[in-house]
């Protein structure tokens, strides 16, 4: 097993689910999630973590040693005797005599420790204060005043309100906890960080980064997920949404984290070709199937893809993809048969010559299938550009033209039901363009949009009778290339007569031009679109424009009228007739800059998004 979860990819994976607090600790923050995922807090066996109950002294015992370098050392049962109270057979014997044996907590002159009683303030202060080094020397005063001043003074009691005598409960340990791990100890160090810890820009320690350490996987659903805690009780997403079992499939791939009794599963699959291994096919770490390349997670996946594995290049498989995007484990291609659909965004033919000496004609298609992933496929094919497609995998894969599926309505404000039919959680949409490309969007960039007929090329329904792809024609204007002309020149020839136009312009912040001959776009500098037919040029025109009056994130002001601001914005600072590509929020003062924007008006039931800003200081 692999622990292949770097905190650069588990950042990565913030938007998918990963790092969402667990189910019983949404409502109370970070602290308790945080203590949780450090084995402090646990729950009961519903998952419960029960913060309104108190805790005694031999649960803070077990707390103790969870935040100390004994955290993986110490059980419960030790076979022995401590006090009078604290039988060998006591579920907390090994944390009482680890607490007792580093002088943090006390038994009483009697011989007994008392570990069912309930554990107060001024104990927690006196316990703490141990841990970080202090003793009865380092305080003026006598207890508990003495050691509550200087609990107190070293910001121990952020978060809770516990006084003096009173017992402290669940939720006031999660936040002791949580503050004890940022403290400095008598030495000067912080404590978390003595136990091998990352802390965050807020000097705790890092909840991303603690995660990952804590998070095992990759693994693969075989008929079950097996886990080392009661299932019942686990918090399970699914590619990034809250799920539950019955969602859960064979050849899924999943993590869990133990403190957090969180699962995570994916279902993220790539058929076709594996095509070529990187390095080599001896120790590969990342392989390329269906025209894409795939970094390799595991040592399983790894030996799978090598030359001493079950696969080879040239053979048709099956890649598991896990968290991060990364092969984490590799199947038949008849064990997960399925479907892709898409758009075709790329058609080229070429001759092949048989062994007979006959030429066959081939088409190489690339597909951009609803779940975002462009894949390649070779053929005896004949389709165009732009055309729908549902491609079976089974031993090989099979590339069938899908017809038109129409369908008109409103999408909801919520983006999750179009006219009479409801959007599946896992939901894949394409939206695609007259010229043949496509992008992937998400439900919510539809909120409110109503499709027409022409809008909706297909669509697809789940075993509940949800919609679970959706391939939209002109539905948003996402798919259209938007660029800015920088300069255009239209020449006549009366004597010939012939047109010829020169037009340079920016996408995505790259210098190109195009030459038209007997053609003239009447074109204006600024913002505008490029459309094509087959691959050429067919179309260029401007998009309009207005002078923003304020600009804050996703939203822009023209006036009293708010446009929304694409994701994929196109923002260029110009100086000296020179463009520089910079980002939004970069140029938001427009007290310093004139802004103009360019949005499309092209008729889009979802756009009308401004798509490039320029702007010009003062």
């Amino acid at each position: 097993m692999w622990k292949r979860l770097t905190g650069l990819l588990l950042a990565l994976t913030l938007l998918v689910g990963l790092l969402a607090l667990p189910a019983a600790a949404a409502e109370t923050g970070e602290p308790v999630a945080t203590v949780q995922a450090l084995g402090i807090l646990n729950g009961d066996q519903n998952g419960n973590l029960n913060l309104s109950g108190n805790v005694t002294r031999a649960q803070f015992c077990k707390m103790l040693v969870a935040a100390s370098p004994y955290r993986d050392t110490v059980g419960g049962s030790g076979g022995y005797s401590l006090f009078t109270d604290v039988k060998s057979d006591h579920w907390a014997v090994e944390y009482i005599k680890t607490a007792v044996d580093n002088g943090w907590l006390l038994g009483y002159l009697d011989g007994s420790f008392h570990p069912d009683s309930s554990i107060t303030l001024e104990e927690a202060a006196t316990v703490s204060l141990r841990v970080l080094g202090y003793t009865n020397a380092d305080l003026a005063g006598s207890y508990p005043a003495a050691q509550l001043s200087k609990f107190n003074a070293l910001g121990l009691h952020a978060g809770f309100s516990t006084g003096q005598g009173q017992a402290m409960s669940r939720m006031d340990c999660a936040w002791l906890f949580y503050n004890l791990l940022a403290t400095e100890t008598k030495d000067g160090q912080i404590y978390g960080q003595t136990l091998g810890y990352t802390l965050d820009s807020t000097g705790h320690v890092d909840y991303g980064s603690l995660v990952t350490s804590e998070t095992e996987g990759p693994f693969t659903v075989s008929g079950t997920v097996s886990l080392p805690f009661d299932r019942n009780s686990a918090t399970v997403y699914r590619n990034g949404t809250l799920a539950d079992w019955s969602q859960v499939a064979n050849y899924d791939i999943y993590y869990y984290n133990t403190n957090l009794q969180t699962v995570w599963v994916y279902s993220n699959r790539i058929t076709g070709t594996y095509t070529a291994a990187t390095p080599s096919a001896v120790a590969p770490t990342s392989v390329t199937v269906a025209g894409n390349t795939y970094a390799i997670e595991s040592s399983t996946a790894a030996h799978k893809l090598s030359s001493q594995g079950e696969y080879g290049i040239g053979d048709t498989v099956t890649l598991l993809l896990g968290m991060n995007g990364g092969v984490a484990d590799v199947c038949d291609v008849s064990s997960a048969a399925g479907s892709y659909y898409g758009v075709v965004t790329s058609a080229e033919q070429q001759s092949i010559i048989t062994s007979g000496g006959d030429a066959v004609v081939e088409q190489t298609l690339k597909v951009l299938c609803t779940d975002g992933v462009e894949r390649t496929f070779t053929g005896s094919y004949a389709y165009d550009v732009g055309s729908v497609v549902r491609v079976d995998y089974g031993q090989k894969s099979v590339v069938e033209r899908q017809g038109i599926l129409a369908l008109s309505g409103k999408v909801n404000s919520a983006g999750t039901a179009l006219g009479n039919y409801t959007l599946s959680d896992q939901v894949e949409i394409l939206d695609s363009s007259s010229s043949g490309s496509a992008v992937r969007i998400y439900p919510k960039r539809l909120a409110g949009a109503t499709l027409e007929r022409e809008n909706v090329l297909f669509y697809h329904l789940d075993s509940q009778g949800k919609i679970d792809r959706l391939i939209l024609r002109d539905a948003t204007g996402d798919a259209e290339d938007y660029v800015l002309f920088t300069s255009v020149f239209d020449d006549v020839d009366e004597k010939v007569p012939s047109y010829q136009g020169l037009y340079t312009y920016l996408r995505a912040g790259q210098p190109q031009s195009y030459t038209s001959v007997d053609w003239m776009y009447h074109l204006q500098v600024g913002g505008g679109v490029i459309e094509y037919n087959k691959g050429q040029v067919d179309q260029m025109k401007n998009i309009s424009s207005a002078t923003l009056t304020s600009l804050s994130g996703a939203a822009a002001t023209v006036g009293n009228r708010t446009y929304t601001v694409s994701d994929n914005v196109q923002v260029y600072v110009v100086s000296d007739s020179e463009y520089f590509q910079v980002p939004a929020s970069s140029v938001e003062d427009t007290d310093r800059y004139t802004l103009t924007a360019w949005y499309d008006d092209l008729g889009y039931p979802a756009g009308g998004q401004i798509r490039l800003i320029v702007a010009r200081e003062k």
